[in-house]
């Protein structure tokens, strides 16, 4: 049998017909109404003639490639013969022997067309089996010859990598226990010199916070491939007679229309299930406004500015907890500190809510200090040797240990029991190097879906010593994800731009932060901080207590002007313009109707020209005419020009195919700057 899944034009055609090994003939573009007939056609004309010194007859690709099937590329299981194939609904099935194990295969095309394949692997033996690798292989055609992923350090995540490989393998393996500040997170093939607007892409995601492998092959044989899954360490994982493995879903995605055209499939299948049911409010977290120093007398002033300019949560960072004044010690010690908070936490908890905000508090739940009572105590519940190096002066915690898991679980539930807290910023501050990844990140999502099982109303944010722990295994689980640690804002552009390829702006943490960048120094102008932070999921790390009455006002009008279009900005379709000028960026959202749109014009560094290039605003509707003018709160936009475009002080209004082809001057901006622009369609 030949299945054809399609949607939201893509198709994958997968030939499982008797006495032929399960293999994906095609994975892109939908070729349109195709009956029984017309499918065995064209599987029959697909077949590969025989090239010298090679197997003797037609080399197929396969769902799980092997020597079995004449592959000597990198294999999804080592082993593998064909014994059935069925479909129910849009999922595909198929079964498959491995040896001692019988594999089955999960294949969905989403109506959003977004792909999504993972193997279930049981042992049918009566013996134990070492499973090493589970991955899933999927064909890209030959045009597919330029590769882009991502790689990174703390507070510079995201940061893209173009190649053009050869023959062979370029692979990407994440060791940390966690994605890591380096993780490949998409990888892309396309054709050479795909943009943000134009080209044919084919990209993959692995749905795992763990340990992972993704790779590209280019083989000497004549096929291209995307692969990736789970990364097993030797010996990790041992499935004892009847037992089950599912590997994490491979989640794959074609675009005819570049790598906006990726975000245009998985953000709307992403919004299909989100987890968020309400508007994103717009918080303050007091990490750098006062780092480890707590107390009542001195949070409240913050808590009245932060009332003033319009925050709506209130998020106590690190540091409330017994014994901790540094990052030195006491993690796993889940206690409130009674010299900080001699009434426990409820007299600040008043007070925020008596701000008209909500209460939000930091946990780091999976490590423990060497300095602590819980590792003096329990030296056993530590995932590696105690003598083993720390990172960032604390140890990983075993959570597949039932007690470690039950004594977490306990310390989270009891103090969301016992304290009105609607908000967990949920920490990962270092990499777990130790044996175990598997087991550890199972534990995790186990641990994680008890404390919302336990308490559905309060919102959980992932945080990974900022963006570490960023992928599709973690979003289903939380609210919020900590983008970087970093709220330098010319740090942040890019670093947003990319992390939205694959997660929404809803669930990107954001943050106006002080003038001088705690993680660079670099000093940034109030207008350019607050364009920023303005896209995503929207919050302020700054003791406002220092800021002037003139600064508190532009917040006020900054924060006013996120809660009214923020329903536009976590909805919308995220559109980025191709800079012809590296020094330039222009980004955006544009209403599902494409009725409004919010844009912003940045100015990275110095121009290559005098006059940088024009400012387009893709994603409008042509048809329509709009008018756009500038959205300020009153913050100066530090500029170079002897003249400004009129569009700047007036305003202008032009058709959407004129916005989106040949755009507006360039306002002459200082470098490290942006503007933002509003573009409202007349007739809406």
């Amino acid at each position: 049998m030949i299945q054809y899944l399609r949607a939201s034009g893509v198709s994958l055609i997968i030939d499982a017909r008797p006495g032929t090994t399960p293999a994906v003939l095609h994975w892109g573009r939908d070729l349109g109404d195709l009956d029984e007939a017309a499918l065995a056609a064209f599987a029959d004309s697909v077949a590969a003639s025989v090239p010298p010194s090679a197997i003797d007859e037609p080399l197929r690709l396969t769902l799980l490639p092997s020597f079995a099937d004449g592959w000597s590329g990198r294999p999804a299981i080592e082993y593998s013969a064909p014994t059935g194939w069925a479909r129910t609904g849009d999922v595909a099935e198929g079964a498959v022997e491995f040896g001692p194990l019988d594999a089955t295969t999960d294949i969905e095309l989403t109506p959003e067309g977004v792909l999504r394949v993972r193997h279930r692997l049981q042992n049918t033996s009566d013996v134990s089996v070492g499973l090493h690798a589970a991955s899933v292989v999927l064909p890209v055609p030959a045009r597919a010859r330029e590769l882009l992923d991502f790689s990174g350090l703390w507070a510079h995540e995201r940061r893209p990598q173009r190649i053009r490989p050869g023959h062979g393998v370029w692979s990407r393996e994440s060791r940390h226990g966690r994605p890591g500040h380096d993780d490949p997170y998409l990888v892309v093939a396309g054709t050479p010199g795909f943009g943000f607007e134009s080209g044919e892409v084919w990209a993959t995601h692995i749905a795992w916070s763990g340990d992972r492998v993704q790779w590209f092959e280019r083989s000497s044989l004549g096929p291209t491939t995307l692969g990736g899954g789970e990364l097993l360490a030797p010996g990790e994982l041992t499935l004892a007679p009847g037992e089950q493995y599912t590997s994490p879903w491979v989640v794959g995605v074609w675009s005819e229309t570049g790598l906006d055209g990726v975000s245009d499939r998985l953000h709307p299948w992403i919004r299909s299930w989100s987890t968020i049911d309400r508007p994103r409010p717009l918080m303050l977290n007091t990490w750098e406004a006062v780092y480890f120093e707590h107390s009542l007398e001195g949070l409240q002033p913050l808590i009245d500015a932060a009332a003033r300019v319009g925050v709506e949560r209130f998020v106590l960072d690190d540091g409330w907890f017994v014994g901790r004044n540094d990052d030195r010690t006491s993690l796993g010690d889940w206690f409130v500190d009674e010299t900080k908070w001699p009434g426990g936490l409820s007299p600040l908890i008043e007070k925020v809510h008596a701000g008209g905000m909500e209460f939000g508090l930091w946990f780091e739940p999976e490590m423990v200090s060497p300095e602590s009572e819980l590792a003096r105590t329990h030296p056993d519940w530590i995932l590696s040797d105690v003598r083993a190096s720390t990172w960032r002066h604390q140890h990983v915690l075993d959570l597949a240990n039932p007690e470690v898991f039950d004594y977490i679980f306990g310390r989270l539930d009891a103090l969301l029991g016992e304290y009105a807290i609607a908000y967990v910023k949920w920490d990962h501050n270092r990499d777990v190097l130790a044996p175990g990844a598997h087991a550890q990140t199972a534990a995790l999502y186990r641990l994680i879906d008890a404390v919302r099982a336990a308490h559905p109303g309060v919102e959980i944010e992932s945080c990974a010593s900022g963006g570490a722990r960023i992928d599709l295994g973690i979003l289903p689980r939380t609210d919020r994800v900590w983008t970087s640690d970093t709220n330098d804002p010319l740090e942040r552009q890019l670093i947003q731009r990319y992390s939205s390829l694959l997660v929404p702006p809803e669930y990107l943490g954001g943050h106006l932060g002080d003038a001088r960048a705690h993680t660079t120094g670099r000093t940034s102008s109030l207008a350019f901080r607050l364009a920023t932070a303005f896209f995503g999921s929207a919050g302020i790390e700054w003791d406002l207590t220092e800021a002037t009455d003139a600064e508190l006002d532009v917040i006020t009008a900054w924060a006013t002007a996120y809660r009214e279009r923020r329903a536009l900005l976590h909805s919308g379709r995220v559109v980025r313009a191709d800079a012809a000028d590296e020094a330039t960026l222009v980004h955006g959202v544009v209403a599902p109707d494409r009725s409004a749109g919010l844009f912003a014009s940045v100015l990275l560094a110095a121009p290559e020209a005098a006059l940088p290039p024009a400012v387009r605003l893709p994603g409008l509707d042509p048809e329509r005419t709009y008018r756009v003018s500038v959205l300020e709160f009153g913050a100066e936009t530090p500029r170079i020009d002897n003249s400004q475009p009129t569009w700047f002080t007036e305003g202008v209004t032009l058709r959407g195919s004129v916005l989106g082809e040949v755009g507006l001057p360039p306002l002459l901006m200082a470098p490290e700057n942006a503007v933002l622009l509003e573009a409202v369609a007349i007739d809406a």
